[in-house]
C-alpha cells in the first residue's frame, strides 16, 4: 500500500510540474497560431517579466499594484513588440521572423538587468513549499503545498485561454488567422488587433509563469532556459494547439519523474535532465506534427 501512495504522489508531483510547463509553453502556442512564428524571445519575457514585478515591489508597492502595473508593462511590452518589431516584418520569410524574435530576446534580457541589476531575488507568494500536513496525515501523500497552487493556477489560466479564444469574437478571428492571415484580413478581421492581443497573452502567460517558477527556483537569469524546457511539451502537444500544450505538459511532467524517481538511482541520476527530450526526438521520427498538430503537407 505504502508503494502505490507512493507511486501517485510521484505521479501527482509530476503532473504539477507539468502543468506548469504547459504554462510556459502555452506562451509559445499563443504566438505560433497568430504567426507561425516560433517565439524564441518567451524565455525572455518570463524572466523580464517576474524581475520587474519583483523590481515594483522592491519600489514599496503592494503586492496586487505590483502585479497589476506588471501586468500593464507586459501589455505595452506587447504593443511595442507588434508595432516595432512583427510590423514592419509582415511577408517576410518565417527565418526572418525567427532572428527578431532571436534579437527580441537578447534585448529584454539586457533591458531587464539593466533596470534592475543582476542579484538573484527570492519571491515569497506566501505559500510554503512543504507538504499539506491534511494530505499528508489522512491520504499519506506528501505534496507540496506550492506545487498545489501552482498547478491550480497555471491550470485555471490556460483553461481560462482556451475558452477565450475558443468562444469569443477575437478568438474567433484568431482561429481564423491562424488558419489563412489572408482570407482573415480580407473578409475585415483586424489583424493588428489579433496580434496585439495574443502578444499581450503571452505577456501576462509570461508573468504568471515567472512568478511560479520564482517562488521555487528564485528569481534570476535561469528563467529565460524555461524556453528550452518547453519546446519538448511543444513538440510532444503540437506548437498550434491549446490542448496538446495542457497533454503534452502533463506527459513530460509525468515521465520525468517517474524516471527520475525509479530509474535515476540505478544511473547516477540526472534522468529529468534529459529524458524529456528523448522523448521529444522519439515524437519527431514518428509523429513529427505532435498528438494535437496540424500535418503539413508540402507540395515540391
Amino acid at each position: 500500500m505504502t508503494e502505490v501512495l507512493f507511486f501517485f504522489e510521484v505521479v501527482l508531483s509530476g503532473m504539477m510540474a507539468g502543468t506548469m510547463y504547459s504554462l510556459v509553453a502555452l506562451g509559445f502556442v499563443l504566438i505560433y497560431k497568430a504567426s507561425s512564428t516560433f517565439n524564441f524571445a518567451q524565455g525572455a519575457m518570463v524572466f523580464f517579466a517576474v524581475l520587474s514585478f519583483v523590481g515594483f515591489m522592491e519600489l514599496g508597492l503592494p503586492f496586487v499594484v505590483a502585479f497589476f502595473v506588471t501586468v500593464l508593462l507586459m501589455v505595452a511590452v506587447g504593443y511595442a513588440t507588434e508595432r516595432l518589431v512583427l510590423e514592419p516584418l509582415v511577408g517576410q520569410s518565417e527565418d526572418t521572423m525567427l532572428m527578431a524574435t532571436i534579437g527580441l530576446a537578447f534585448v529584454l534580457q539586457g533591458l531587464a538587468q539593466a533596470i534592475w541589476g543582476v542579484e538573484v531575488r527570492r519571491l515569497d507568494l506566501g505559500i510554503p513549499d512543504f507538504p499539506i500536513p491534511w494530505v499528508a496525515d489522512n491520504l499519506g501523500l506528501f505534496v507540496s503545498a506550492l506545487d498545489v497552487v501552482a498547478g491550480t493556477v497555471a491550470g485555471v489560466l490556460i483553461i481560462s485561454l482556451a475558452l477565450l479564444f475558443r468562444y469569443t469574437k477575437m478568438g474567433l478571428g484568431l482561429r481564423a488567422v491562424a488558419d489563412d492571415a489572408g482570407a482573415a484580413a480580407s473578409i475585415g478581421i483586424p489583424l493588428n488587433n489579433i496580434m496585439l492581443l495574443v502578444w499581450s497573452a503571452a505577456g501576462v502567460v509570461a508573468l504568471v509563469a515567472g512568478m511560479m517558477w520564482g517562488a521555487r527556483a528564485g528569481v534570476q537569469f535561469a528563467l529565460v532556459d524555461l524556453a528550452l524546457k518547453a519546446l519538448p511539451v511543444l513538440i510532444i502537444g503540437g506548437f498550434s494547439s491549446i490542448p496538446g500544450a495542457i497533454i503534452g505538459g502533463l506527459i513530460i511532467g509525468v515521465v520525468e519523474k517517474t524516471l527520475e524517481v525509479y530509474i535515476g538511482p540505478s544511473v547516477g541520476g540526472g534522468i529529468e535532465g534529459w529524458a524529456p527530450y528523448v522523448l521529444a526526438i522519439l515524437f519527431l521520427l514518428w509523429r513529427p506534427e505532435g498528438l494535437f498538430g496540424e500535418k503539413i503537407i508540402r507540395r515540391v
